[in-house]
């Protein structure tokens, strides 16, 4: 049996369309067709060679969702579900050892010492089909749902819930959130869950598209850096918190602008959160006696997450509390992985995915 994949060979150049055989599966592993694969922001910066991570050859692709036809043994979903041909199956990008200190003892698997990412470290789901190891968590969809609107929650939406499990929104605070993409279209719709009463996104004029699609999850203000200033944007933030700020900031960006900014926006005894930072950046400069100790700001990494974090982020999407169909806005043909690319590195689309 063959496949066919859009393989990553070399930096900055075109993906390469190529047919591979399927090796027979090993016990316990599950071959997926693949329904859809988004296209994230990690992927461009594999694709440009920025991520230290990535091993060449490689198939891109740690957002994926599909159809089961072949498991070899038994398999059951995280909730306990058996797992059968012809399922409509997503799963958690990240296999974790079990046995390591982070994964046993502080029980952050996201840690794990010996995690491995689909589409990061071993080959993805820019393919008609992906084998899963055994240990792969997996997470079986009943309800009735175009698969692609799922796509995001395999690491934009898991790692925005983490991102939110880290902090304490409390009701009524005031949100800050840098980058309208998926990861802040996510956080924006957590804060609004956890009972934020004032929850703003900030972007660029390049993604006013991505703007509105805030307010349609119900951000209250948005801002564009380059059509308003610092001032304009702290003097709302104060107004509207009492003087305070900010009380929670989630960067989406990664930005050493927008961090210096970020951290100047956060309210005394408020958390700043970086869910957005994947790749390493230049050295920011941080007033730490001014913008950390004498307001007592809490600044916290969120790297990656876990199976709980995938789990909540479905169920939110499945809830249709929101539009996050709207959060797809180009879809291409596997062939066309490379163009996808382009797409998303332009900002043309919200979120693409490949459709095999």
């Amino acid at each position: 049996m063959k496949m066919t994949a859009a393989v990553l060979r070399k930096f900055n150049q075109p993906l390469e369309v190529e047919e591979r055989i399927i090796p027979p599966l090993k016990e316990g592993e599950v071959l997926v067709r693949i329904k859809a694969s988004g296209i994230c922001g990690s992927d461009l910066h594999m694709w440009k060679g920025k991520d230290p991570r990535t091993p060449l050859p490689l198939i891109l692709g740690h957002e994926g969702i599909g159809i089961v036809e072949e498991i070899k043994g038994k398999k059951v979903d995280v909730l306990g579900r058996k797992v059968k041909e012809g399922d409509l199956i997503i799963w958690d990008r990240g296999i974790t050892c079990g046995n390591c200190y982070f994964c046993t003892v502080r029980k952050e698997p996201s840690l794990c010492v010996k995690r491995q990412v689909y589409g990061i470290t071993r080959d993805g789901s820019y393919a008609t089909h992906l084998i899963l190891l055994k240990e792969t968590r997996v997470i079986k969809i009943e309800k009735k749902v175009d698969p692609a609107v799922l796509v995001p929650t395999s690491c934009s939406g898991a790692t925005a819930v983490h991102a939110i499990e880290l902090c304490s929104i409390l009701e009524g605070d005031t949100v800050l959130i840098q980058g309208p993409g998926p990861m802040g279209i996510f956080s924006l719709a957590l804060a609004r869950e956890r009972g934020a009463s004032e929850v703003v996104v900030i972007g660029t004029k390049r993604s006013k598209m991505r703007l509105k699609i805030s307010l349609e999850f119900g951000a209250t203000k948005t801002f564009a850096v380059d059509e308003t200033s610092f001032e304009e944007r702290l003097s709302y933030l104060k107004e509207r918190s009492d003087g305070r700020g900010a009380d929670v900031v989630i960067d989406c960006t990664g930005s050493p602008s927008a961090i210096r900014e970020g951290l100047r926006m956060t309210a005394p005894g408020g958390t700043y959160l970086l869910p957005g930072l994947a790749i390493p950046i230049d050295e920011v400069p941080i007033n730490f006696y001014e913008d950390i100790v004498r307001r007592n700001v809490k600044v916290q990494g969120v790297w990656v997450s876990d199976t709980s974090h995938l789990l909540r982020a479905v169920k939110l999407v499945l809830s249709e509390k929101y539009p996050f169909e709207k959060l797809i806005t180009h879809r291409f043909k596997l062939e066309e992985a490379t163009e996808a690319l382009k797409a998303v590195d332009v900002r043309k689309a919200m979120k693409a995915v490949l459709a095999p």
